[in-house]
């Protein structure tokens, strides 16, 4: 699903991501954990061509990412609430996306109810703009849309920060259920060892931008991380 092929990154002399092969297949669920600075989000930019590499390439689904946008069709994503348009409502923000993946509002709508115990009542019928809801609430809109349309792979980057436990519990639930259910190749940041463990089949470890460990899921692994980060 997505190859990365002798990919670096710096800012003026710094190398902040180094990493010389790296595949996730489709249907994987794949975790990546690190230290802040490790470069969890640089990888994800740099997957969603969001910024550029100084040397290799990213490929999603046989499509090189800076040089063709088709991946963008399969793809979706969220980093932060930069992804969002606060000037929208979150109805309106769900149709914006759905109209871009060709799901009608009527078809939106249907789809949100299963939803409703996530929200919890704080997010749709509101009459609110998403700027003036919570950051938390935000979050919520934010990943939801990710899954609107049945994309093939789905990026998420810390997707528990800055929601509640419930909340943190409910949306485990959501991505375990749609692993479990679909084909969806996943790709989760977090700095929630217990989280990322319970949904990713596997694992990996970058620090200073390097790929330190590759695990897969077991139940050992959330010990392994956990001494890793003690030491």
């Amino acid at each position: 699903m997505i190859q990365i092929e002798k990919l670096s990154k710096k800012y003026e002399d710094k190398e902040v991501l180094n990493i010389d092969q790296l595949t996730i297949q489709k249907g994987e669920s794949f975790g990546l954990v690190g230290n802040n600075g490790a470069g969890k989000t640089t990888l994800f930019n740099l997957i969603l061509d969001l910024i550029k590499p100084n040397e290799g390439q990213v490929i999603n689904n046989s499509i090189t990412v800076n040089k063709s946008e088709d991946w963008k069709k399969h793809t979706s994503a969220f980093i932060d609430e930069n992804f969002l348009i606060g000037y929208l409502t979150p109805e309106e923000y769900f149709y914006f996306v759905g109209e871009l993946r060709g799901v009608k509002k009527s078809q939106v709508d249907s789809w949100l109810l299963q939803f409703e115990g996530f929200f919890k009542g704080e997010v749709l019928g509101q009459k609110k703009y998403i700027r003036n809801l919570s950051k938390g609430n935000q979050k919520k809109i934010g990943l939801i849309a990710a899954f609107l349309g049945h994309p093939e792979c789905v990026i998420l980057d810390e997707p528990f920060a800055n929601l509640d436990p419930s909340s943190q519990i409910r949306f485990k639930e959501i991505v375990k259920k749609h692993i479990e259910n679909t084909t969806t190749t996943f790709l989760i940041s977090s700095h929630d060892l217990n989280h990322i463990t319970e949904v990713c089949n596997r694992i990996v470890l970058l620090e200073k931008g390097v790929v330190l460990k590759d695990l897969t899921t077991d139940s050992d692994t959330f010990a392994k991380l956990e001494s890793y980060f003690k030491t």
